[in-house]
Formats: structure tokens, C-alpha cells, sequence
């Protein structure tokens, strides 16, 4: 008898569990708000409108998007007076930016997310529709710079999952004065021809990681500018596009550095480069950059070389490169051994070193 008495208050106590959380996180789909998603209807508004109510929210939220193709000329989400801190955004449609560049390519970001926090992205796609910038910056025309697909800014806590960011008028995805950002399962796709069209570019950022994504575009698969720190870059397929670049640094005199810079794990394929480092020079330096590299280690990297130099250390004669270390390196050229330049450059080789070491 006791038993059959406790069941019936254990099931009930479950079921109104159950609702509390249910109550916790309301859903707000972007048609309700009146998001039209045949591909010509503007619907920027609806999803402001849908981001302000899951923003006044004090529980987490959920925004969703469902199957469709939804044009957005602009839209900038901020997150300055939001109450939600876990706001969750669920696509499974394609965000459309208009087609004629002439509408936004003088704005500097498409889609932006501004001081937000306990923001995730899962799955949808972002497509910039950028043929039409890209065909005039090629023809030599006086065109507008174009803007940034997916930009993040100021934000802390941000989670990409399973996203789609495509062929964006420049940046496709812009991380800029954030901490703890998770890009997992990202995919960036540009034609090899486009213009400054990097794949992710971060900078002033603490504690970004990007990992299982495929980055092929006409530029850096990854570009990582000045100010930034703790980044972890692991299971990357990266083709066509420039490879990974750390900088170009020492645009200004006075300038935050990069460090603790993890890049593991990658694929190039058809790229221009590896992984490279660059710097302007200054001509106050003899045409020599003032920037300081030290501690890179180059481990376990094998494959074919696009140029008969396959390691290049072209480093500063006033900041000589320091510390750098090569671990297992096996590159090849036309089916021969690839070549080796050493310039200003100081440290260790070890294992298998083809090309040979300066």
C-alpha cells in the first residue's frame, strides 16, 4: 500500500517538473513575428522583433527559424539591455542578404551580434550573395569595399554549431573583442576567386577555438590579427583559399602582439600557403619589420609544396626570429626534395627534415 501511494506523487512531481522547465524556456519563432521566408519579403524586423522579445525574457530562450529562405537586409542584435543571458538560436533555413550590393556594400557588417552574451547558433545557413561585389572589384570598377557576413563583437560566450556561412561580399565570419568563443562543425565557403573573402577572421579576442570545419574561400581560411591570445584551431579542412594566417601584423607603432596560437590537425588543400606569419614592414627599420617572433614550432607537417621553397623564414634583422623549432617536417616539390630559406631565424630542427634545415 505505501508503495502504491508513493508512485502516483513521484509521477505527479515529475510532471510538474517537467512544465517548470518547459515554462523556463519560451520559443520565439521568427514568423509569428511576421518573417517571410520566400526569399523576397524583407524580414529583418521580425527577427529584431523576435531577438528583443527572447532578449526581455529573464529565463533562457530560444529563437527559431524554421525551413524557408528569409531575405535580411540588415540586422544588428545587441545585447547591451538583455535580462536572458542563454539565448539559443535553432535555424533550419538560409538567411538571405540582398543580392544587388549596391543595397548594403558600404555598410560595414550584415549580420551583427553586439555585446551579447550566452549566445548559441545552431545549424542554418548565412548566405552574403556576394557574385555580384566580387564580379566588379575583378572587372578594376570603383565598387564599395562590401561587408561582413557574421560578425561578433564585444561578446562573451558564443557557440557555432553546424553553420553554414557562404559567399559573403568580404569577411564571411568577423570575432572581434571576444572571450570564450566555440566554433565546432562550421562550414565557410567561397568561390577561389573572391575577394578578401577570409573565412574567420579574429582579433582582440581571448579563448577562441574553431574545430572540425571546412574553410574554403578566395583568401585566409583563417586570419588572426593583432591583440589576440589563447586560440585553439584543431580539424581543419582548409582549400582553396591563402591557408592560416597569423597577421599581417605591425600595421601601427604601437600594437598588441599574438600569443598561445595552438594549430593542429589541418588539411591544405589547393591553398597559396601552410600556415604562415606576416608583417608589414616599416621603413623606419631599413624595410625591416619591428615585429618580434619567438617560440613557433612547426611538428608532424607533411605533404607537397605549390613552390620550390617549402619553409621560408624571412624574419627581421633587427628582431631576428627566435626559438623556433621543426619537428618531422616532409614537404616535396614536383616530386623532389623542396627547398629551405633562412633568413635572421634562430633555433632547432629535429626528425625527419625534408627540406633539409638552413
Amino acid at each position: 500500500m505505501t508503495t502504491l501511494s508513493i508512485f502516483p506523487l513521484f509521477f505527479i512531481f515529475l510532471f510538474l517538473f517537467n512544465l517548470s522547465l518547459a515554462a523556463q524556456n519560451t520559443t520565439y519563432n521568427v514568423q509569428n513575428y511576421g518573417a517571410k521566408s520566400n526569399g523576397q519579403t524583407d524580414s529583418s524586423k521580425a527577427f529584431l522583433s523576435a531577438w528583443a522579445a527572447a532578449c526581455a525574457s529573464t529565463n533562457p530562450a530560444t529563437i527559431y527559424v524554421p525551413r524557408g529562405n528569409y531575405l535580411i537586409r540588415n540586422a544588428y542584435f545587441n545585447g547591451q539591455t538583455c535580462k536572458s543571458k542563454a539565448i539559443t538560436i535553432r535555424i533550419d533555413g538560409t538567411l538571405l542578404a540582398p543580392s544587388d550590393y549596391n543595397v548594403i556594400g558600404n555598410a560595414e557588417n550584415w549580420i551583427k551580434f553586439e555585446k551579447v552574451t550566452g549566445v548559441s547558433i545552431y545549424g542554418g545557413t548565412f548566405d552574403g550573395q556576394g557574385a555580384g561585389l566580387w564580379a566588379c572589384k575583378n572587372s578594376g570598377k570603383n565598387c564599395p569595399k562590401g561587408t561582413t557576413a557574421l560578425t561578433f563583437y564585444n561578446s562573451n560566450n558564443i557557440i557555432m554549431n553546424g553553420v553554414t556561412v557562404q559567399n559573403s561580399q568580404m569577411f564571411n565570419i568577423l570575432v572581434d573583442g571576444c572571450r570564450n568563443v566555440k566554433l565546432q562543425g562550421v562550414k565557410v565557403l567561397a568561390p577561389g576567386n573572391s575577394p578578401n573573402t577570409d573565412g574567420i577572421h579574429i582579433k582582440l579576442s581571448l579563448g577562441v577555438s574553431i574545430m572540425n570545419s571546412h574553410i574554403g574561400t578566395g583568401d585566409d581560411c583563417i586570419s588572426i590579427g593583432p591583440g589576440n591570445s589563447n586560440l585553439w584551431i584543431e580539424g581543419i579542412a582548409c582549400g582553396p583559399g591563402h591557408g592560416i594566417s597569423i597577421g599581417s601584423l605591425g600595421w601601427k607603432l604601437q600594437e598588441l602582439g599574438v600569443q598561445n596560437v595552438t594549430i593542429k590537425t589541418v588539411t591544405f588543400t589547393g591553398t597559396t600557403n601552410g600556415v604562415r606569419v606576416k608583417s608589414w614592414a616599416r621603413p623606419s627599420n631599413g624595410f625591416s619589420s619591428g615585429i618580434k617572433i619567438s617560440d613557433v614550432t612547426y611538428q608532424d607537417i607533411r605533404g607537397t609544396s605549390a613552390t620550390k621553397v617549402a619553409v621560408k623564414l624571412d624574419c627581421s634583422k633587427i628582431n631576428p626570429c627566435s626559438g623556433i623549432t621543426l619537428e618531422d617536417v616532409n614537404l616535396s616539390y614536383q616530386d623532389h626534395p623542396a627547398e629551405t630559406s633562412c633568413v635572421n631565424a634562430r633555433g632547432r630542427a629535429s626528425g625527419l627534415e625534408k627540406p633539409t634545415n638552413c
